[in-house]
Order: structure tokens, then C-alpha cells, then sequence
């Protein structure tokens, strides 16, 4: 597995982008593997207050339906449109063209609270097992 070292993760398999005080989520490499061929993706709407470990959305596959929390805090400011047609984008592309949405972080601080990328390959070394 190779988490990418600009990330921070979870325990539930979520990663975030944090550029300034906008973070970019998304489901990671280990959990759409797990998950299998993802069908369909609920997001959450823009303008959404969410608290840290909040649910924001769904990811469904052929063999389940997971849930997906917000890592930090904050305000959906965007959503990524292009999963609606092609929900398979976070198959493909978990790090870059499969990201979810958009957050405006209101506590940075939580971010420190997150695992990095050495962590979390640990995790999921650990988790595996």
C-alpha cells in the first residue's frame, strides 16, 4: 500500500488534502480496494456544517455500503460532481480525480489529531492482519 506523505488519514479510511484552511476528502486506496467496484456515491451538501467523525455521505459497492465521516470540523464548500456519473472515479483514482468534497476547516487544530502517511500504512499493516 502507498499512502501518499501529503495526506493525513483516519481510522475509518478517509484522507484529507489540508491547502490553507480548505481540506480536500476523499475515501483512501485501502478502503476502495476493500470495498470492491463502487456503484454509487453519496455526498453531502454544499453548505453542510459538519463536526469531526460526523457522517458526510455513502460509498456503496457491489459488496457493501459504507459510510463515510468527515475527518475534520468545518463547512462543505464543493463537492466532486464527476462521481455522480462515474462513481467508479474512486476505484480509479482514490488520491487524485476521486476526491468527495471540499471542507472549510473551522477547528485546525483537529488536524493533528490524524494520522500521517507512515501511520497509517501501520494501521492498515496492522488492520490487515
Amino acid at each position: 500500500m502507498n499512502a501518499p506523505k501529503d495526506l493525513l488519514y483516519t481510522d475509518q479510511h478517509e484522507w484529507i488534502r489540508i491547502e490553507g484552511a480548505v481540506g480536500t476528502v476523499g475515501i483512501t486506496d485501502y478502503a476502495q480496494e476493500a470495498l470492491g467496484d463502487i456503484t454509487y456515491a453519496e455526498l453531502p451538501t454544499v453548505g453542510k456544517q459538519l463536526a469531526k467523525g460526523a457522517e458526510a455521505g455513502a460509498v456503496e459497492s457491489c459488496k457493501a455500503a459504507s459510510s463515510i465521516y468527515s475527518p475534520v470540523s468545518g463547512k462543505v464548500t464543493d463537492l466532486n460532481a464527476a462521481l455522480e456519473a462515474d462513481p467508479a472515479l474512486l476505484n480509479r483514482e482514490p488520491y487524485s480525480g476521486g476526491w468527495m468534497f471540499k471542507i472549510e476547516l473551522s477547528s485546525p487544530d483537529e488536524a493533528a489529531e490524524l494520522m500521517d502517511a507512515a501511520a497509517y500504512t501501520e494501521f492498515c499493516q496492522k488492520e490487515a492482519h
